[in-house]
């Protein structure tokens, strides 16, 4: 099952931090990006950027998460430069997070599902779209928006992470509502998400069906994790947002497992405050943010 998958790899790193590729163009060096005039020359640079940082973290950290947002931004060319960016990481053994948000009505979310983690059928061929090995998505439209990913989940291994206590700070407008039986909306939606996952659990008991959970609300955090025992985190927030590693610490159980740590400008822009070369300076970072994360959550182990 894919997250155990991902947790093997947590456990031989011991490193459970998942590196951001929300690459954008502004983030490359000067030389980089002298000369570029067309959404092709973006995409190509971002590539190569994307490529030499992969070559230089993939043996220390299991996974990376690459937001579309910054690829789409650049038209047709940058979602190749995405493709190609999921193509090549995946290549080098990391565990790949497609960050879409995806989600529709059932028939949509079934294209989407298709899309990011199935595949789809041309006459008698069957075609991968995108090689991703979980995507995020929105639950908001409830469970038939939900089963079409599920489904898939199953039936090619794959995963997904569900929203459910972002780190953004408006977030808390509708995710803090209180319902009418006392549970706030963040609760309610991990309540379903656990449920979603009942058919996935694996060895390491943690469900594909994941929960995006913010590590700059760890009292919420804390609620969620001990409410969804079998629910996987991917913590954003950790970094440039704010979150400490003692902020997240209650995201993880006592055997140092339970989710994933994303940090994206503290890795990609790391060159910037700590000179040298930036993939150089990349996995200097991600050496020094699992020294972090394992000073407060200890030794990650079956």
């Amino acid at each position: 099952m894919i997250t155990d998958k991902l947790i093997d790899g947590i456990i031989a790193t011991q490193n459970p931090t998942c590196v951001g590729l929300d690459t954008l163009f502004d983030y490359l060096p000067d030389d980089m990006k002298a000369g570029a005039k067309t959404f092709e020359d973006v995409a190509e640079r971002v590539l190569e950027f994307n490529k030499k940082l992969v070559d230089n973290i993939a043996d220390i950290v299991p996974s990376v998460k690459v937001q579309i947002a910054y690829y789409e931004m650049y038209g047709t060319a940058g979602m190749k430069a995405y493709y190609e960016t999921l193509k090549y990481a995946k290549a080098k053994g990391l565990y790949v997070i497609a960050d879409a948000k995806r989600n529709d009505i059932g028939s949509t979310a079934a294209c989407y599902a298709k899309g990011f983690l199935g595949e789809t059928q041309v006459n008698e061929n069957s075609l991968k779209a995108f090689p991703s090995d979980y995507v995020t998505v929105n639950g908001y439209l409830g469970s038939d928006g939900i089963v079409s990913f599920v489904e898939e989940c199953e039936k090619h291994d794959k995963g997904i992470f569900v929203l459910v206590k972002t780190s953004n700070p408006s977030g808390a407008e509708i995710q803090n509502v209180i319902l009418e039986n006392g549970v706030p909306m963040y609760e309610y939606v991990g309540g379903l998400v656990e449920k979603w996952g009942e058919s996935t659990v694996g060895k390491y008991g943690y469900s594909a069906v994941g929960a995006v959970v913010g590590a700059t609300h760890p009292a919420e955090a804390a609620r969620l994790r001990e409410v969804l025992p079998h629910t996987f985190f991917l913590i954003p927030g950790y970094g440039a947002q704010g979150g400490k590693a003692e902020m997240l610490k209650s995201c993880f159980k006592e055997n140092g497992l339970g989710g994933v740590v994303n940090n994206s400008r503290g890795i990609l822009c790391a060159y910037k405050k700590n000179g040298g070369t930036y993939y150089e300076a990349a996995r200097e970072a991600c050496i020094a943010m699992q020294k972090d994360l394992a000073g407060v959550i200890g030794k990650m182990q079956a």
